[in-house]
């Protein structure tokens, strides 16, 4: 059975959030079903994700996702998302910049990407036939406010994508159920069989995206559900220059209010 790596807070501990971050990736057992992957747990330490669910940002600095499994029958989207790249969050209350600031920092940081990198080295390199350094990404961290009734279907991730990572951001353990869930297949048999990423506070998920054995989804949430709160880091792939310009003229319009829809 694979394990999950337990974090103890015994001395030394990190001295940033983003060593937090790194250590956490580097300390997870790989497992490879039902594709490769880690399940992170204590990502951060209590006091600090204390304070950062304690200073979630206002409602007026998200955006919705215009993606088609997020839009209720009224046009409104289920899903709420806020750029957490830095020059953004300076717009932040102080309150919340102070908290959110070195967060941003190390989600776009270039020690973490490394960190993926190497956990998931075997199946990056095998899809792009190269050294996992040599792989061009770009960062895009986004905090999600997901609401009652939002769902995803069984899907593998675009081919645009490198690695994905979702934290989770729950205030306590009673939303457990309500993780992202693996599948074995895209559909028939292999759909049914799964493995959930229990939602609990400071953990979260990541794998290197695979166009045919990545399948994830995220089951419809209820009103007792709640809204779910969580990170997600997604890696594109930008080996071309066509490809790294976009992104940055995406980081760039984000600045001015201008938003991809997807």
């Amino acid at each position: 059975m694979n394990k999950v790596a337990q974090r103890t807070f015994a001395k030394p501990e990190p001295t940033s959030v983003e060593d937090e971050l790194v250590a956490a990736v580097q300390r997870s057992e790989l497992r490879t079903d039902p594709f490769d992957h880690i399940y992170m747990e204590g990502v951060i330490d209590p006091e600090t994700y204390a304070t950062l669910v304690g200073t979630m940002p206002d409602r007026r600095f998200y955006h919705e996702l215009k993606h088609r499994d997020a839009i209720r029958a009224d046009g409104s989207s289920t899903r709420l998302r806020l750029y957490l790249y830095p020059e953004l969050v300076r717009r932040m209350p102080k309150a919340q910049r102070r908290v959110w600031l070195p967060i941003a920092r190390a989600l776009c940081s270039r020690a973490l990407e490394n960190a993926f990198k190497a956990k998931f080295r075997a199946a990056l390199e095998e899809r792009f036939g190269k050294a996992a350094e040599k792989i061009s990404l770009f960062p895009i961290p986004i905090l999600l406010r997901d609401q009652p009734g939002y769902r995803i279907g069984i899907h593998s991730d675009v081919r645009t994508k490198a690695i994905t990572v979702q934290y989770y951001l729950p205030t306590d353990e009673s939303q457990r159920g309500v993780g992202t869930i693996f599948h074995e297949g895209e559909s028939g048999k292999a759909a049914e069989r799964t493995t959930q990423m229990p939602f609990m506070p400071a953990s979260g998920y990541a794998f290197p995206v695979s166009l045919t054995k990545s399948w994830h989804s995220a089951a419809t949430t209820t009103q007792e559900d709640g809204e779910r709160v969580s990170m997600m880091v997604t890696y594109y792939v930008t080996e071309d220059f066509r490809s790294r310009i976009k992104r940055r003229l995406n980081r760039l319009g984000s600045f001015f209010g201008l938003h991809p829809e997807r």
